[in-house]
């Protein structure tokens, strides 16, 4: 062998080292500082429009996702909403419009879930004829709707809950 294709291969095993100490250190840096929050919606609005900010009611406690916690206001009571009953936002509401709630760990979901088990973009609930609908998005882990393992778009139905690791989410109307 000559000495030009040793070299070649010792900077090809260097670069090769080098990828693989920066994903290293990439994937620390996301374990250490998770998900970017993005801000979306109702923060933009606000900032660009100081009135809008004087006829709201309520603030939202998480602005980019709409998820509410604390007490619920009657108005909200009559609408279907998403409640969070076991999980690290235990607590926390969603209310759902005619839109599709994403669920996941991706700062671009509607719902964002920081647990082991949940995936990026884990599971979709839509309304679809008059009812909602759950759909899981191809997940590692699953999503459940009661003990039955959700694939297909099923209805989901109020009081049921839906299992995505230790978090269980609940349909109230």
């Amino acid at each position: 062998m000559s000495q030009l294709s040793i070299t070649l291969l010792r900077l090809g095993f260097l670069l090769l080292l080098w990828s693989l100490v920066l994903t290293a250190i990439a994937v620390l840096r996301s374990d250490l500082y998770g998900t970017r929050v993005v801000t979306r919606g109702r923060g933009r609005t606000a900032r660009q429009n100081p009135d809008a900010r004087s006829q709201k009611q309520a603030a939202p406690s998480r602005a980019g996702t709409g998820v509410r916690t604390g007490a619920v206001s009657t108005k909200e009571r009559t609408s279907a909403h998403l409640a969070v009953t076991s999980g690290p936002l235990k607590g926390a509401t969603v209310p759902l419009g005619s839109s599709p709630i994403l669920v996941g760990r991706a700062g671009t979901c509607t719902l964002v879930i920081e647990d082991d088990y949940c995936s990026s973009r884990h599971c979709r609930i839509f309304p679809e004829e008059g009812q909602w609908m759950v759909e899981d998005l191809g997940s590692t882990n699953g999503t459940f709707l009661g003990n039955q393992r959700v694939d297909d778009p099923v209805p989901f139905r109020p009081g049921e809950v839906i299992r995505i690791g230790a978090t269980s989410l609940e349909l109230r109307s």
